[in-house]
């Protein structure tokens, strides 16, 4: 089968595609043929810096793809089953725990940019029947977190107003979990053509953070000088204070990415005096899947795609996520 796999020292002109062995099928497992696949932006960290301890990893989390053969004891899927893979093998349900981190696929396992995966089943989730492949493929990380952090943390409800920054998979996910409860959205972006989607999409206002760099000001205008009811954090060190700023007092800051770096300085003086909440999202568990998918289909909630690149080009994908253009996901597709 063909798989790509990240050659030392990694990087895109390290990405390969080669030939292995099908992984053999043990009991509890189920083995899937891979249809389609959605990238995020730990793909291109890792896929840039490798774990040493991972040579020739296979990259990537998120995918989705046919049941095709069922090892001893399997019960939750069958084959013919249409399944996404869960980004943590390990996280079935409850709360986070420092034992699902070595499950998580692309990075400390490997991933499933592959013709065919094996894996545990309950590592695997039924999609819902009105996504197509490429739709379905979207929802193991993106989508989770997201609907982790509007939905599953519990706290928002209609009338309350949700801080989004960008326009990528996480963001544009919130927006529509945000739509389905009825809790008003303000969106930001350096594109005014993407501000225009967002707005299109149900989001009550839209800031270009290039012509209004101290967006948080505008977020307080906005809001009355009241401030957000809840941000979602993906920007990381250069908008972390802002946020807190945006956020009003009670308010909570959702803590999910990285985009513009891992460090810098944090106002607790911000945190303490406003009385927030700083909470960390990392993807979700198996439970929080099977709840969203169900809410998906029961609103028929689609996500947004921006692209999708044949398999083949697994590293054209690649690069064009990393400009930044893309609004909503970038697909592969086999």
């Amino acid at each position: 089968m063909k798989v790509w796999q990240i050659q030392s020292p990694g990087g895109f002109d390290n990405l390969a595609l080669v030939d292995r062995d099908e992984p053999e099928l043990g009991p509890g497992q189920v083995r899937l043929h891979m249809r389609a696949w959605s990238l995020n932006y730990r793909d291109l960290l890792i896929i840039k810096n490798p774990p040493s301890s991972r040579p020739s990893l296979i990259p990537l989390s998120d995918g989705v793809g046919e049941v095709v053969a069922v090892g001893d004891g399997v019960t939750q899927v069958k084959v013919g089953d249409r399944v996404a893979t869960t980004f943590f093998q390990n996280w079935v349900d409850g709360p986070i725990s420092g034992a699902v981190h070595p499950s998580a696929l692309g990075g400390a396992i490997d991933g499933v940019l592959a013709e065919s995966v094996v894996l545990s089943e309950s590592g695997v989730v039924l999609v819902p029947d009105h996504l197509s492949d490429e739709e379905a493929a979207t929802l193991p990380c993106a989508g989770l977190t997201a609907w982790n952090a509007v939905v599953s943390d519990g706290q928002l409800k209609a009338g309350d107003t949700i801080l989004l920054q960008g326009t990528g998979g996480v963001s544009i996910f919130a927006l529509q979990f945000a739509q389905m409860l009825g809790v008003r959205a303000i969106a930001t972006s350096s594109s005014n053509d993407k501000l225009d989607r967002v707005l299109a999409m149900g989001a009550a206002y839209g800031i270009n953070y290039k012509t209004e760099p101290e967006w948080d000001v505008a977020v307080w205008k906005l809001t009355h000088e009241q401030g957000v009811d809840r941000v979602i954090e993906v920007g990381g060190g250069r908008t972390f204070n802002q946020s807190l700023r945006a956020a009003r007092y009670g308010g909570q800051v959702s803590v999910i990415g990285v985009l513009t770096g891992f460090g810098g300085d944090v106002s607790t003086v911000t945190i303490s005096q406003k009385g927030l909440r700083v909470e960390g999202f990392y993807v979700g568990s198996r439970a929080m899947f099977e709840q969203m998918n169900q809410a998906i289909a029961r609103h028929a909630i689609r996500p947004v795609i921006d692209s999708v690149f044949p398999f083949e080009q697994a590293v054209s994908a690649l690069r064009y996520m990393e400009t930044g253009a893309h609004f909503g996901k970038v697909v592969i597709r086999r």
